[in-house]
C-alpha cells in the first residue's frame, strides 16, 4: 500500500516537472524575439512636470533621443552590443545636462570627480575606473581597463596613468567647470548639513531637478546586438559635497553595473550606498537564474521591493538577450528611453509615462 502511494506521488512529481515552462524560462531558452535592442537612462530622482519648465523638458528628451540614436545606429549596423552602449554613453557625458562627464557635478574640495563601468554579457569582462579627473569621456577609460589590462578597477592617479598609456581623451579639469553646477556645491555649502534643507533650496530644485537629490545623477545605457548578447554600460560624477573619496554603486561590478548574457543586463541609478548593499544588478541576474523570474518581475523584487525595505531611492534599466526591457523605478521620475530594432525611439521623464 505505502509502495503504490509514493508510486502515485512520484508520478505526479513528473508530471509536474514536464509541464509547460514557466514563462522565465521561456525568456531564456526561447528563439531571440527582437533583432537588437537599446534602453538607456539618464539619472532619477524628484524629477516632477511642475517642476520642468517645456524647454528644460524639451531639452532632456532631445538629448536621450540623440543618445538613443547613436547607439541604435550602432546596432543597426550589426555593430556590437559594447560598441552601442558606449556610443550612447558617451553623448550623455558631453553634454552638460546629466551628471556624468561635461555635466559631472562637485566634491567637496571644489574637483570633479567621476567614476564608470563596463560590462560584456557574452564572458562577463568588466572594466570600471573611481576617481578620475582628466578624461573627457570616463566610458572609455573603463572600457580600456576591461579590454587591455589584467584588471578589472582602477581608480584616481593610478587609472589615469593607465589611461595615458591607452591614448584615450584628455582634457584640463577646467573642462568639467560649469557655473551651474558649481553653484550647486556653494548652496550645499551654505547649508552644512549631511542631508540638505529643501524647502530653503527650492528655487534651485526648480533649476534642476537634481539638485535636491544630489546622489541620484548617473547616466548608463544596456544593450542587445544582432549576434544575442548584451552589455551594460554606466558613468556619473557622483554626489555633490561629497567627502573622503566617496565611491558610489557605479564601478561597483555586480552593483550599479552588471551583465551576462544567461540573464540580462542592468545600469543603476540611486543612492549609491544602498544599491551598494543591495548588490543590485546581481540580484537582479540571481533571481532570474536561481528564482525564476522573468526580467520584470526580477527588477520589481529588487528595485520596488529590496531597495524600497532599507530606503533606498533611485532605479535602473535592463535588457536581456531576447530584447526584453525592463526599467523600473521607485522615484518621483527617472530620465529614461529605449529603442528596438525597426522602432522609433521612446522617451520618458515622468513617473505617469508609459
Amino acid at each position: 500500500m505505502k509502495s503504490t502511494y509514493f508510486t502515485l506521488i512520484f508520478a505526479l512529481f513528473l508530471a509536474v516537472s514536464c509541464s509547460e515552462p514557466k514563462e522565465s524560462q521561456l525568456i531564456n531558452n526561447t528563439e531571440t524575439q527582437v533583432d537588437f535592442a537599446l534602453a538607456i537612462h539618464g539619472g532619477a530622482g524628484t524629477i516632477k512636470k511642475e517642476n520642468m519648465t517645456a524647454e528644460q523638458d524639451a531639452e532632456y528628451r532631445a538629448k536621450l533621443e540623440e543618445a538613443l540614436d547613436a547607439g541604435y545606429k550602432v546596432l543597426e549596423n550589426g555593430g556590437e552590443a559594447l560598441d552601442a552602449v558606449v556610443a550612447a554613453v558617451k553623448v550623455m557625458e558631453d553634454s552638460p545636462l546629466f551628471n556624468a562627464g561635461k555635466g559631472a557635478v562637485f566634491t567637496n574640495e571644489g574637483k570633479n570627480e567621476m567614476d564608470a563601468a563596463i560590462m560584456n554579457g557574452s564572458d562577463r569582462n568588466a572594466g570600471a575606473v573611481a576617481g578620475l579627473t582628466r578624461i573627457k569621456n570616463p566610458i572609455t577609460a573603463a572600457r580600456a581597463v576591461m579590454e587591455n589590462s589584467p584588471h578589472v578597477f582602477m581608480s584616481g592617479a593610478g587609472a589615469e596613468q593607465f589611461a595615458l598609456t591607452q591614448d584615450l581623451e584628455q582634457v584640463d579639469p577646467s573642462y568639467f567647470y560649469t557655473d551651474f553646477r558649481f553653484q550647486q556645491l556653494e548652496q550645499i555649502r551654505e547649508t552644512e548639513k549631511t542631508e540638505l534643507d529643501h524647502s530653503s533650496l527650492l528655487e534651485m530644485e526648480l533649476k534642476d531637478p537634481f539638485f535636491k537629490d544630489r546622489k541620484f545623477g548617473t547616466v548608463g545605457a544596456v544593450a542587445k546586438d544582432k549576434n544575442g548578447n548584451i552589455a551594460a554600460a554606466t558613468s556619473t560624477g557622483g554626489m555633490t559635497n561629497k567627502r573622503f573619496g566617496r565611491v558610489g554603486d557605479v564601478p561597483i561590478i555586480g552593483a550599479g553595473t552588471y551583465a551576462d548574457n544567461a540573464t540580462c543586463a542592468v545600469s543603476a541609478t540611486g543612492h549609491g550606498e544602498y544599491f551598494i548593499r543591495t548588490v543590485v544588478g546581481h540580484e537582479i541576474a540571481s533571481l532570474m537564474r536561481y528564482g525564476g523570474k522573468t526580467l520584470a518581475e526580477a527588477g520589481d523584487e529588487v528595485v520596488m521591493k529590496q531597495l524600497v525595505e532599507i530606503g533606498g531611492s533611485g532605479g535602473i534599466i535592463s535588457i536581456d538577450k531576447n530584447g526584453n526591457i525592463a526599467m523600473p523605478f521607485n522615484s518621483e521620475g527617472m530620465y529614461r528611453g529605449y529603442r528596438k530594432a525597426n522602432e522609433a525611439a521612446k522617451v520618458m521623464i515622468y513617473k505617469d509615462e508609459k
